[in-house]
């Protein structure tokens, strides 16, 4: 047997462990959760650096395979699950250069955050609790890297956004990380509905929410769009508005600072790291489909820029630095996404991975730089030095809006938010006066919603 028919009859092999080595630590930890049983901390860390060292050795070695037998992309195939008339549910994972490169990104960074937390959460009260969300977002990270068809994404997008707000809440005996945890699985709502619209208009199209029937089986990014331009704006526009809501993007940039309630480690893989770098990962993922469209290219470019303007205003009249660094993040998330509409794919994806290296390092490093800083005016005896503030008229307009963070959170209230609200109270009482109509003066006396 030659090599490349040696490494492509290993891939397969070898391919799914980065999958089940999560999705075990998922079971065990779960299952003990639901059981009763409180595993001690140095079983679940065993634990742990077992599924991230198996998880990242496969990687490697599936890289290795590819580089060995000159493939650049592998597709391994789990078979339809669902088939139906008019509509096939297909499993899928793709290895290829930017699956790849997410995912030996997603097990090195959970890796180094996993060993930070374990020594950050000593003792804590959720310890096993926080192990397990951790454990789901990284099932969910990997299962959204390999994915090659729109179901599987979804599957894994929705368990980062799922264990992202259940991690925004971890401290849920304070009510602010409840409140804020709950804005931010709203705006993930929103998010995951553009992804679910997306599916439907590609099932609609070809029965199939099949990637390399929608750019062609070529490898990454060397994909050709193979949709009419109507249905490209459309699926498109609607994959761009799943992306500008998990990744913070303008006008969805609000949560950001409210998802810093949870643990630093988990605000370091999330927000610092990852989960903020998931929409620019699926406009990579999609990138021909938006190069064959210049309103959507338009549409990208103009969102990264704007947001990072904005990002970058913000970032500096924050005044905690978890704050801070969530929008520092962001500013490089849209200058990420801004490359990625100029068509610098390549560019774009070693920004994506140097970033999140950095971000990790600044977020696991801020507890002690804190204290270093407390140290520091210790010895001098006094607060350090504060920096002036705004002189001119423009730098306090430009302060104001920085620190009402561009009054997004306010203006979606106002113009989204609030009239939802009314049509919905609207319906009620016109449920309400048509079911006493019909029931008669006899029925039961109803309760007017105000």
């Amino acid at each position: 047997m030659t090599d490349p028919d040696l490494c492509a009859a290993l891939l397969p092999v070898v391919g799914v462990v980065p999958v089940l080595a999560p999705f075990a630590l998922v079971l065990v930890l779960g299952v003990a959760s639901l059981v009763g049983v409180r595993p001690s901390e140095a079983a679940i860390n065993a634990l742990v650096r077992a599924a991230m060292l198996v998880g990242f050795g496969a990687s490697v070695g599936v890289f290795a395979l590819m580089q060995a037998g000159g493939s650049r992309h592998v597709v391994l195939d789990a078979g339809a699950w669902v088939v139906v008339p008019d509509y096939v549910f297909d499993v899928k994972f793709v290895y290829d250069r930017l699956s790849t490169a997410m995912l030996l990104l997603s097990y090195l960074l959970c890796g180094i955050v996993g060993k930070f937390a374990s020594r950050y959460m000593h003792r804590e009260g959720g310890y096993n609790r926080f192990f397990t969300l951790y454990a789901l977002f990284v099932l969910g990270m990997v299962t959204a890297s390999l994915a090659g068809t729109i179901e599987t994404l979804f599957s894994g997008w929705e368990l980062v956004g799922l264990s992202s707000a259940l991690l925004v809440a971890f401290f849920h005996e304070r009510p602010a990380p409840s409140v804020n945890a709950l804005r931010v699985w709203v705006v993930y709502r929103v998010s995951d509905a553009a992804l679910l619209l997306a599916a439907v208009v590609m099932h609609h199209r070809a029965s199939r929410g099949d990637f390399d029937q929608l750019l062609s089986a070529q490898p990454w990014p060397e994909g050709v769009c193979n949709v009419p331009q109507v249905d490209a704006l459309v699926i498109g526009g609607l994959l761009i508005l799943a992306a500008a809501g998990k990744s913070a993007l303008v006008p969805f940039s609000g949560w950001l600072p409210r998802a810093m309630e949870g643990p630093t480690p988990s605000s370091a893989v999330f927000y610092g790291a990852m989960s903020v770098h998931l929409g620019a990962y699926l406009l990579l993922r999609v990138a021909p489909l938006i190069e064959c469209s210049p309103v959507l290219t338009g549409v990208v470019i103009a969102l990264g820029l704007t947001t990072a303007v904005f990002a970058a205003l913000a970032a500096r009249v924050q005044t905690d630095i978890k704050s801070a660094l969530s929008f520092a993040s962001l500013t490089q998330v849209g200058l990420i996404v801004a490359e990625i509409g100029v068509g610098w794919d390549y560019f774009a994806l070693t920004h994506l991975i140097g970033h999140a290296c950095l971000r990790t390092l600044q977020f696991v490093r801020a507890p002690s730089l804190l204290r270093d800083y407390r140290d520091l005016e210790n010895n001098l005896g006094g607060a350090l030095p504060a920096p002036d503030g705004p002189a001119s008229p423009l730098s306090r307009a430009l302060y104001r809006l920085a620190i009402d963070r561009g009054f997004l959170d306010t203006a979606l209230n106002t113009y989204v938010v609030s009239p939802v609200v009314r049509a919905l109270q609207a319906c009620d009482r016109l449920e309400l006066r048509t079911t006493a109509a019909v029931n008669g003066p006899s029925s039961p006396r109803t309760v007017e919603v105000e």
